[in-house]
């Protein structure tokens, strides 16, 4: 074998397993990469060959050859001791110690250079330095404590390094320096009491007859009034992240086309301010495109995205026409100098998609320091401006949308769900592209409900990549977020610690997990969260490591339940024996609402989509198992009667969660109507009309906004969750 063969572990996706060689396996640790790990079902799974180095060309690391990993097993090491400071450093006040790293013969100066302007020498204490040999000179490594004093914020670190005996500097190097909150407060309340309750909605299911055809940020404001006079504190949402702006529409609020920046498709076109100005030809013309729309709304079977975003388009391209007084000029303009370059590459991303619908984009428009796309941003710069207006009016229905929850009375107000990732074509994906793994999805390995794993077609940020960036990208999304909000919600909080990464051409059972620094972008949330005194809620579900769970208690992130999960031995664990740090709900939006779930459509549904692994039988002998063992619990309680009604048994199962010590409790909207169909069901695409369901009572009829407030099985179960929070 020649020093160019391949090495034994070589194989190709679809190829037996390939036990990888020691080496492979010390540089993918080395990169933070499991070569094994537990199985949801208790199994040791000893990671393949082929996934290590496909996960390991996805960081761009080089694994053709024996000689390629020795070469970059020393590039591993010697990489951190050739620079000075570290790309990034995240800490809590002095809860870590800043590495630096010291030619031999030199001393070193650092200075903070702190967020509001002011200066602080970082002392370098006397210690016994570690050195290394690299590049055929000596370097030091000091340790050098943050002082607890310094505050939190995004400060600088800059090193200046002289010779011994004196004389300027020879080098100075500088990184950021992110010191976060040591933990969160707990989730504001109304006076009286000692925890929140909640509605939980999906938003673009919630239409009243004022919507185009789906709901929309005044909808959100709406009902966010409407639970708050129910004494709600807070209105969780679906992701309301920017989608496509041309057809298809993806439907899935989890598949953004950027979690920076929101859909225009909420948009409520009527409430801009410049319609008031529109010409009676004009308003004629906006009057136009919602009829049509608008009967979509009495329509109990599926949102159509793509017409409603076509209607409002011709509406908001005449209400752009519209010249803006100098006050609101003045107001555009604040909104995108705030958020600057970010925002003109999304706006000229949305230009790209109109310019090039219907046709293929040449290679050159994927990059965006081409040619190309400099020549097009000049050419498409109105279109570009109409995408920063749209993202304006977006920011301004938000604000409103939350002034409404807190007006309401809500201590919290609006809470966002944030996405796992974004879609692999859209703007965070094209213009963030060094920030992403090619060649890579985000998914999740098999478990008792998606028995084939899962693949989300969502490319992960590289954890490099991230630590270079000084994890600006991760804060300006959190920020936007959190901007006209009181809580945000985490999808998939893991994958702060950990994603599971699955290869291009492999199933989701052949991937791996990779670890970020959970240290940083928990520390840079909270950060975030603070200044914006909002909640942090992490959905810790499925296969998250136990001592996750505690780490994200211990900050003050509440995590989450679900009352089925929640078992213990054959039955289900008493409600008292649940966190404090939680969010106790019945169900969630990957399982069918609880009227679909006692009729087992959870079992049906996966039946009829061929997603189950075991017979149907089975299937529904544990369901019935199940039911029966949460009924005999409620009975228990005296919360039901030996034949109880499907009604009954929702809103008993809503007021048996209010006996957690739970600081937050969430009631779904589809059980407060009686919804029976799933939004969502996993492991399904073009299969199931994922998110595409709008709100429905129990026989299939649509359930408006504007009559909830007084439909009876709404505040009925609303009532019995308020008198016991």
């Amino acid at each position: 074998m020649t020093a160019d063969s391949p090495t034994p572990d070589t194989a190709t996706p679809d190829s037996a397993p390939v036990e990888p060689s020691p080496a492979l396996v010390q540089l993918a640790a080395a990169h933070g990469i499991a070569t094994e790990y537990w199985s949801f079902f208790g199994d040791r799974v000893h990671v393949p060959a082929p996934t290590l180095r496909a996960v390991l060309q996805a960081m761009h690391v080089e694994t053709a050859t024996d000689d390629d990993i020795s070469a970059t097993l020393a590039e591993v090491e010697d990489a951190p001791w050739r620079r000075v400071l570290p790309p990034s450093f995240v800490s809590r006040p002095g809860a870590r110690a800043l590495p630096v790293h010291v030619p031999d013969g030199h001393d070193v100066r650092l200075v903070v250079a702190l967020e509001d302007g002011s200066w602080r020498d970082l002392p370098v204490p006397d210690q016994a330095p570690v050195a290394r040999e690299v590049d055929g000179a000596t370097r030091w490594r000091v340790e050098v404590p943050l002082p607890t004093t310094l505050p939190v914020g995004w400060h600088t670190v800059h090193a200046f390094l002289t010779p011994f005996g004196g004389g300027d500097a020879t080098e100075s190097a500088q990184a950021g320096l992110v010191i976060t909150p040591e933990r969160m407060p707990d989730p504001p309340t109304r006076p009286g009491r000692h925890r929140g309750w909640g509605l939980m909605a999906q938003l673009y299911s919630v239409r009243s007859r004022a919507s185009w055809g789906m709901g929309d940020f005044a909808d959100l404001a709406d009902l966010a009034a409407i639970a708050g006079a129910e004494g709600a504190d807070f209105l969780l949402v679906n992701p309301i992240h920017a989608a496509e702006i041309t057809s298809p529409i993806e439907a899935s609020p989890y598949r953004p086309a950027s979690r920076r920046f929101l859909a225009p498709l909420y948009v409520r076109p009527e409430d801009i301010r410049e319609v008031a100005y529109l010409t009676p030809t004009e308003r004629a013309l906006v009057e136009a495109a919602r009829t049509p729309v608008a009967a979509m709304d009495l329509d109990p079977a599926r949102i159509d995205r793509d017409a409603v975003w076509a209607a409002k388009r011709v509406a908001l391209d005449a209400i752009f026409a519209v010249p803006l007084s100098p006050a609101r000029v003045a107001e555009r303009d604040a909104f995108a100098a705030r958020e600057g370059q970010p925002l003109d590459d999304f706006a000229l991303w949305c230009a790209l998609e109109e310019h090039y619908e219907g046709s293929a984009r040449p290679d050159e428009a994927w990059d965006i320091a081409s040619p190309l796309i400099s020549d097009l941003r000049e050419r498409l710069a109105g279109r570009v401006r109409f995408h920063v207006w749209l993202q304006w009016i977006c920011d301004q229905q938000v604000e409103s949308a939350q002034a409404a929850a807190k007006a309401s009375g809500m201590a919290i107000g609006v809470m966002h769900d944030l996405a796992v990732g974004v879609h692999p074509l859209g703007s965070d994906a094209w213009s963030l592209r060094p920030m992403y793994a090619q060649g890579m999805a985000v998914g999740a390995p098999p478990d008792m409900y998606n028995q084939q794993g899962q693949t989300w077609n969502q490319p992960p940020w590289l954890p490099g990549a991230l630590a270079e960036s000084g994890y600006a990208p991760l804060r300006d999304m959190i920020r936007t977020l959190l901007r006209h909000a009181g809580a945000l919600r985490i999808d998939h909080v893991i994958g702060l610690f950990r994603l599971w990464w699955i290869p291009e051409g492999l199933s989701p059972a052949a991937g791996t997990y990779v670890r970020y620094d959970h240290e940083a972008m928990i520390g840079v949330l909270m950060l975030e969260a603070q200044r914006a005194s909002a909640v942090l809620i992490g959905e810790d579900l499925g296969n998250v490591e136990p001592w996750v769970r505690d780490y994200l208690a211990d900050r003050g992130i509440l995590g989450t339940s679900v009352l089925w999960f929640e078992r213990e031995g054959d039955g289900f664990r008493p409600p008292e024996e649940y966190r404090r740090s939680l969010l106790a709900t019945v169900n969630t939006h990957d399982l069918p609402p609880t009227a679909g779930y006692l009729a087992d459509e959870h079992v049906a549904l996966r039946a009829r989509l061929g997603l189950l692994t075991r017979p149907v039988e089975e299937e529904l002998a544990d369901a019935d198992a199940e039911r029966a063992a949460m009924l005999t619990l409620l009975r228990s309680r005296g919360l039901i009667g030996e034949a109880p009604s499907e009604r009954e048994v929702i809103e008993a199962l809503s007021v048996l969660i209010t006996a957690s010590p739970s600081q937050l409790v969430g009631v779904a909207l589809v059980d407060a109507v009686g919804e029976r169909r799933t939004q969502n069901q996993p492991g399904t695409d073009t299969e199931y009309p994922n998110w595409q369901i709008p709100l429905a009572g129990p026989e299939g009829e649509v359930v408006l906004l504007d009559d909830l407030a007084t439909l009876p099985r709404f505040t009925s179960l609303v009532s019995a969750v308020d008198a016991r929070v």
